[in-house]
């Protein structure tokens, strides 16, 4: 008998209201995607999997725990899909466990999702998505996305996102939490534009720990120092997981994924 499964791997949150409004909000709709697969859920951050466990006796899997789950309950073809920004290490951690699973030949298919930005084509899709909740051009008002930023090489993906956003006509810019650029990188082009009015948003599929505490805190956050610079500040408290935009394309990659063969991890194949 055959039996299909979704497993969507986020980072995790938290926060139990993010987790609904962002996380299960975009699990679903990758749901409805592929109406014969059964939903699972799966987080790559051990710290996140063992708070939600002591504090609120939620209990989420790993990536390697779930596609245990679902190998001894019967199920024969598997798509996982991750809702991660990059291709970086917490997609990587991913990929292993399904490279793992693979050379056992557990599943009949096993097959893996993108992240947000995986391909050249994901940039222009993601800054339509964008054009959503952004105006035009406009030099006194600009919007400022909080990325989490990261050593990994794939931190390049923030500088293309920003070159597709230099062309859409949006006054927006990348600026990461860890690496660059940097809040202090954006901060000369701002003030080089004149810019009087800032909006901070997440660019994250939460907005957890980072957006609330280094985002829009009472203390040494990016509000409180662009407010010291001069600038009016107002804050958009919400996680692309809210987003239906960004939601379509995480189960658009689903449904990309679970159509295509080409996507199946196989062993590496010995020379």
């Amino acid at each position: 008998m055959e039996k299909n499964a979704v497993l969507v791997v986020s980072f995790g949150t938290s926060h139990l209201d993010t987790l609904n409004s962002c996380i299960e909000a975009t699990e679903n709709r990758i749901h409805e995607a592929l109406p014969g697969f059964e939903l699972r859920r799966a987080f790559t951050s051990n710290f996140i999997i063992k708070k939600l466990a002591k504090r609120d006796k939620v209990i989420i899997d790993k990536p390697q725990k779930a596609l245990e789950r679902l190998k001894n309950e019967g199920f024969t073809h598997v798509v996982v899909q991750p809702l991660h920004i990059l291709p970086g290490y917490e997609y990587h951690k991913i990929k292993d466990v399904v490279m793992e699973f693979t050379r056992r030949r557990t599943f009949k298919s096993l097959l893996l999702g993108e992240p947000l930005l995986y391909n050249n084509k994901d940039y222009p899709v993601v800054v339509e998505a964008l054009k959503t909740q952004l105006t035009l051009r406009d030099d006194e008002t600009a919007c400022i996305l909080m990325g989490h930023g990261t050593d990994h090489f794939s931190n390049a993906c923030y500088y293309c996102l920003q070159s597709f956003i230099d062309e859409s006509g949006l006054n927006a810019y990348i600026a990461n939490v860890e690496g660059a650029p940097s809040l202090e990188n954006v901060l000369g082009k701002l003030k080089r534009k004149e810019t009087k009015k800032i909006k901070l948003m997440p660019f994250m599929l939460v907005a957890g720990d980072h957006a609330r505490n280094d985002m829009a805190g009472e203390e040494d956050s990016w509000k409180t120092i662009l407010e010291k610079e001069g600038f009016e500040v107002e804050v958009h408290m919400h996680g692309l997981g809210e987003k239906e935009e960004f939601r379509q394309i995480f189960a658009q990659k689903a449904l990309e994924t679970s159509s295509n063969g080409k996507k199946l991890i196989r062993p590496m194949q010995k020379i």
